[in-house]
């Protein structure tokens, strides 16, 4: 009985898996079907078949308007994103499945395809939940945990925030990339990093150290070059307006007391 549940609901997801590439006869979906089915029935991990999707905003397209703008929303995330999760569901085709959490910390080792476009879905499912529309963000605040982190790191949260910029400016970080607030592996402090490309301080050599992202900025042009074109230090100042403090301070206690990165959709 099992094994013909699974056959079911495996030949159901190979047929959708299939589609693009062409017609597929019956006989060749079900021996395909049953053949994972089988697998699965036998205790093996799931095979992952389009594992991954991007996932839908908690705003509109136009909601962080007037400082990102709605055509820039909607090319970033249905585009852009959209992209690196077709790419990462290609990469991983026929093996087992995995959250896009758990391919971050072994990507290097895995290859191009997986950093590149692991580092890239993760990186954006993570960046879209941290803000909020403006009127909504300057109703957050930092809690009582991740203001005395900052205190600590920083000095302020006027001192972080201009070391940010400086870290994210292009004369600092070249070409395209990602500044990032982490908390450092102990657990007991803020560091402020930038990465290249994908890359994220979740994925061992990457940093000196693994850490675990609380916020993060997308400085690649396609984030804002249709607003701000070569004004990149505009865009990382006009960003703060829409950053949620309320979603930061979840990421900080999430980190703080798992040691582990944050878990997101998609």
């Amino acid at each position: 009985m099992k094994l013909a549940i699974a056959s079911l609901l495996v030949v159901s997801a190979s047929a959708w898996s299939m589609k693009a590439e062409g017609p597929v006869s019956r006989r060749d979906l079900f021996t395909k079907g049953a053949a994972l089915a089988a697998g699965i029935a036998a205790g093996a991990p799931a095979i992952a078949a389009n594992a991954y999707s991007v996932p839908d905003l908690p705003y509109a397209f136009e909601g962080l308007e007037p400082y990102i703008d709605t055509p820039t929303m909607k090319i970033h995330h249905d585009k852009h994103h959209a992209t690196y999760v077709a790419n990462i569901n290609k990469a991983t085709e026929g093996k087992p499945e995995k959250a896009i959490l758990e391919l971050q910390a072994d990507a290097l080792a895995a290859g191009p395809a997986v950093r590149n476009n692991g580092g890239g879905h993760y990186n954006h499912a993570f960046f879209w939940q941290e803000m909020a529309p403006p009127d909504d963000a300057k109703k957050t605040k930092p809690s009582d945990q991740l203001e005395k982190l900052i205190e600590k790191s920083f000095g302020s949260m006027d001192a972080m925030k201009e070391q940010f910029n400086a870290r994210a400016a292009p004369g600092a970080l070249f070409g395209s990339g990602w500044v990032w607030i982490c908390v450092n592996a102990k657990g007991d402090e803020l560091k402020l990093v930038g990465t290249p490309n994908q890359d994220n301080p979740l994925m061992k050599g990457v940093l000196d150290e693994v850490m675990f992202p609380i916020l993060g900025l997308d400085v690649w042009e396609h984030a804002y070059y249709l607003k701000y074109q070569n004004r990149r230090p505009e865009y990382i100042s006009n960003w703060w307006n829409v950053v949620n403090w309320d979603k930061v301070s979840e990421n900080c206690a999430y980190v703080v007391e798992n040691h582990a990165g944050v878990n997101v959709q998609g």
